[in-house]
């Protein structure tokens, strides 16, 4: 957790630092779309969304600080030949992804990222897992109009739990505004 809050934190200290030595460019956007998770009997797909705020600290570097709520469906396990049906988590996250390439802006835009967060996952009967997340993905971004873009991305997001982790695939699609060039 403070692992992920002093990176959060240098992120935005280099975008300010940035900004007095080349315009940034600074926008915020809001997505959805759906979690699968892998090699888990226990949990199924479900619904994610969030909030994210890329800021462009050069002409190939964006990093883009992010919130991501997710409600995973209950999943079936079999112990002992009897099947349990078991709740689903909600994921809850913050974090910071790295971009290469233009995210935003007019045209055709295609990006590889990937980040580090602090993920909470709760669920009734278990304890929390609160942890570190990373993140791994490809992008590309339609920007229609000046100062507005349609994202759509698929990642895999990895919550460490130890010795293991917890995978989540997330296919999601968003709308972004530029609020700055």
């Amino acid at each position: 957790m403070k692992r992920t809050l002093a990176f959060t934190m240098i992120g935005l200290a280099l975008a300010a630092g940035a900004a007095s030595a080349a315009p940034i460019g600074v926008g915020v956007g809001a997505y959805g779309g759906v979690s699968y998770p892998i090699v888990q009997d226990d949990v199924s797909s479900g619904s994610v969304f969030g909030i994210r705020v890329p800021v462009k600290l050069i002409p190939l570097v964006t990093v883009e600080p992010y919130y991501l709520s997710s409600a995973l469906g209950d999943g079936e396990v079999t112990l002992g030949g009897v099947k349990y049906t078991r709740a689903g988590f909600d994921n809850k996250g913050f974090g910071l992804n790295a971009m290469l390439g233009q995210v935003t802006g007019m045209g055709f835009h295609f990006y590889p990222l990937v980040g580090v967060g602090s993920h909470k996952l709760t669920r009734s009967g278990t304890p929390d897992i609160k942890e570190t997340a990373y993140n791994f993905g490809l992008g590309f971004g339609i920007g229609p109009a000046p100062k507005i873009s349609i994202q759509v991305r698929g990642e895999l997001n990895m919550v460490v739990t130890g010795d293991t982790s917890r995978k989540f695939a997330n296919a999601t699609a968003g709308l972004t505004y530029d609020l700055l060039p």
